[in-house]
């Protein structure tokens, strides 16, 4: 058995409602919620719904019912990103302010014609620094991005252990904000996460490469880095990560005839945890009931792959 951390943990469950959830997106709401819960903590729920071109009517709604029939229940009221604006732009004010940030004219194109290649790791095109030194004075503004440091970012993750990304190389100075107003990912959760006090982020491999940029932010506005906790993807026969399409999990249940239970447990092995035959046939709260008192750490060792369901 884990032993449990002495300070109760808040940890968070932060799906888009762009789609569905789908058996991925499931496996790391289980696993945040059984380590926020074995700390004695709480567990918080936030859509991202920062994309509005992409969100899909209905969607958030059908998240929160799909947890429901987990019985993954949450503290609090649900919180949506799009309601934050002004706490996104009173932060971005304050980067403003301290010299952090620097308008830019450059457009994706013309940076992906100046950069060798994205890196191998994310999907994020390098940014050469073309406007750092001034932006031309008939330019349209296209974003604000941030300065970078030239020396990584390191950080223990509690799966993968430590990890060190030098940014310049991997992403240079990222965006914050668009042109239009539009506030970036990396702005918005690590403000998210601030202002509901979250101390520990259990979320997909997927963001693992992502994380350096929001610790550089969390260092650059003096916030609190959470510990991180990046979990193994679950993936199509082929090892590719699942789409918003695949798997998804409000269209199983109605053709599994109830057996959320069976899906739960085998999240769990997936997990690398190893939950007892005798659970079989219980309901979705008993079980989640034992993962709590006997939910064990995911190592490296346990890889990304299949759900078998």
């Amino acid at each position: 058995m884990t032993a449990i951390p002495e300070t109760p943990v808040i940890g968070r469950f932060a799906p888009s409602p762009t789609g569905a959830l789908h058996s991925g997106s499931l496996v790391a709401a289980v696993a945040s919620y059984l380590m926020a819960r074995q700390s004695g903590g709480q567990w918080l729920v936030r859509m991202d719904d920062l994309d509005t071109l992409r969100q899909i009517a209905g969607m958030a709604d059908d998240i929160l019912r799909t947890l429901e029939t987990f019985d993954l229940f949450w503290d609090g009221a649900v919180s949506f990103q799009s309601k934050h604006l002004q706490e996104y732009q009173h932060y971005f004010d304050e980067l403003k302010r301290t010299g952090s940030l620097y308008p830019c004219g450059c457009s994706r194109k013309e940076i992906a014609r100046s950069a060798s290649a994205p890196h191998l790791d994310d999907d994020c095109i390098p940014y050469p620094g073309s406007c750092r030194g001034g932006i031309k004075s008939d330019t349209n503004i296209r974003s604000w991005r941030v300065r970078v440091p030239d020396d990584a970012i390191c950080f223990n993750d509690l799966r993968k252990g430590q990890i060190c990304q030098h940014l310049p190389t991997v992403c240079g100075d990222f965006a914050l904000r668009r042109g239009d107003g539009e506030f970036a990912y990396q702005l918005a959760v690590v403000v998210d996460d601030y202002l509901t006090g979250v101390t520990q982020v259990v979320r997909g491999e997927d963001l693992l490469a992502s994380t350096p940029r929001q610790i550089f932010l969390q260092r650059l506005l003096g916030f609190r880095q959470p510990e991180y906790c990046h979990v193994p993807l679950v993936t199509d026969p082929d090892g590719a990560k699942l789409s918003k399409r695949d798997h998804l999990i409000s269209h199983q249940l109605g053709s599994v005839n109830g057996q959320e239970q069976d899906l739960l447990l085998a999240v769990l092995r997936f997990l690398g945890q190893q939950p007892p035959q005798e659970l079989v046939g219980y309901s979705c709260g008993t079980i989640l009931e034992w993962g709590i008192a006997h939910f064990k750490p995911i190592t490296h060792t346990v890889q990304s792959g299949t759900l078998p369901f």
